[in-house]
Order: C-alpha cells, then sequence, then structure tokens
C-alpha cells in the first residue's frame, strides 16, 4: 500500500516513517508538516493509506478528513495523544486510529486492519464510514475531559489531565508529575502544552510546565526567580527568561492589588 504521513510535529513523522519500514508491503510517498499542502498532493495522488494527526495548525486533522475527495479517499488512520478524540468516536467507527505514544504491536495491528479494509472495502464504503465518524464529533460525541496516555513501571496508564501538576522536558520525552507519581511519555513539552490546553498550565522556563490549579506555596530566590510548590510536594524554579510571565500572573492572583 501507498502511504501518506502527515504531522506537522518531525518527531512523529520519523516515528511512523520507521514503523512503516518494518512492513515490507507499505511504501511511503509522501511526507507533510503543513496540512495544507496535502490537499492539492492527494488530488493529484491518492495514497492507498493516509496516517493523519488529529491536532495541527493551520489546519486539524479533522478539518481535513472533511476536505478529502470522497471519490479517491484513501484509507485514513487518525494519529492523536487526545484520549478524548478516540476513546469514543473512533472506537465507535469503521475508521481506525493510533493513540500517541504507540508500540510497534499497536501499529501493526492498526496495519493489518488497515490491509484487511483495503482489500474489502471501497472509496464510498471508506466515505461512509469517515462521514460516520465525522458527525459522531460533530454532534460532541466526544468527551469533553482530556486524558493522556503516559507510562511508568513498564506499564501505560490513563491520566486526566487535570491531575496532571508538572510537565518536565527530558530529550525525547516528556515527565508527568500527579501527586507523588512520575509518569514518562514520548512527547515535545510544546506538544503536551497543546494536549494540556484545557488546563491552566504556566511555563516556567523551557523546560518546565506547571499547572496552576496545583500551586500551593510561592517564595523567592535572592536572585528574584520564584520557587513554586505543587500540591503533591514537587518544588521547581522558574528561570530568568519567564520571571516576568510568573510575575504577571501572581500579580493578577493578589486580593490586594500590590
Amino acid at each position: 500500500m501507498r502511504v501518506v504521513i502527515v504531522d506537522d510535529e518531525p518527531a512523529a513523522r520519523r516515528t511512523l516513517r520507521e514503523c512503516c519500514t518494518q512492513h515490507p508491503d507499505l511504501e511511503v510517498v509522501g511526507e507533510y508538516g503543513d496540512p495544507r499542502e496535502v490537499l492539492v498532493a492527494l488530488r493529484d495522488s491518492p495514497p492507498d493509506l493516509l496516517f493523519l494527526d488529529v491536532q495541527m495548525e493551520p489546519m486539524t486533522g479533522i478539518e481535513l478528513a472533511r476536505a478529502l475527495d470522497p471519490q479517491h479517499l484513501p484509507l485514513v488512520v487518525f494519529v492523536t495523544a487526545y484520549d478524548q478524540y478516540a476513546i469514543e468516536a473512533f472506537e465507535l467507527s469503521a475508521t481506525d486510529y493510533l493513540l500517541k505514544p504507540f508500540d510497534e504491536r499497536r501499529f501493526a495491528t492498526t496495519v493489518a486492519r488497515a490491509r484487511e479494509r483495503f482489500a474489502a472495502g471501497s472509496a464510498a464504503t471508506r466515505a461512509a464510514a469517515l462521514d460516520a465518524l465525522l458527525a459522531r464529533i460533530g454532534r460532541g460525541a466526544v468527551a469533553e475531559t482530556p486524558r493522556l496516555l503516559a507510562e511508568a513501571g513498564g506499564r501505560l496508564h490513563m491520566l486526566d489531565a487535570a491531575r496532571i501538576e508538572l510537565v518536565e522536558s527530558e530529550r525525547n520525552y516528556v515527565r508527568l508529575r500527579v501527586g507523588r507519581d512520575t509518569f514518562h511519555a514520548r512527547s515535545t513539552l510544546q506538544q503536551a502544552e497543546q494536549a494540556l490546553q484545557s488546563q491552566p498550565m504556566l511555563r516556567i522556563s523551557r523546560s518546565c510546565l506547571v499547572n496552576t490549579a496545583h500551586l500551593r506555596e510561592v517564595s523567592r530566590t535572592p536572585r528574584g526567580d520564584f520557587i513554586l510548590v505543587l500540591a503533591g510536594g514537587a518544588t521547581v524554579t522558574s528561570s530568568e527568561g519567564c520571571r516576568e510571565r510568573v510575575r504577571e500572573y501572581l500579580d493578577r492572583l493578589r486580593l490586594d492589588g500590590r
């Protein structure tokens, strides 16, 4: 099958491409970071299988899917880090999805399903399945409270976004603090910030986000940086570059206006 990958994160595209190389019948014929470029390319040469990220700028994967030509519709596999899209909508649809971060086994399962559907279905069948999914999303069938998938102790856990107190970047991963527990996810800090946009996240340094709903105590260092203590006991310090941003946030919370 001819494959096109659409994701605005280079690392995510690389992961999908590397997974595809493990399957000889998959040929990656295109990769795109800007979803606007995809529509023109797909009209000229539609693939058999499209891996499509949900959260992209300036056009989401859902918006892009709505704009695809139903007469030449490829199999669509949505790729998302947002559980609220996947669990209720995608699992009730004939359209498949990959929930980030996924492993090779989950990818292989998705490809196996794609092979079966490619052999058995037509463009009209795929269009009907995609229309049903988009209709569910349009009716608000997707859950409003986001959850994220992260790893701890060799097992994957679903984390409610509202419970995440702290996010810190760690090379190709982010470290998530929930109370006294620590989890890891293969993601960038920017991706994590987007995934947690429903929460009052405050960037206090280039490598750290704090959920201010869990902020319990604030003090200052001799040089003026802020020391933040969270409900679970974690303590982090703002950087010089983010000092003014933190100060402005705290000023808005002062009851006396000083």
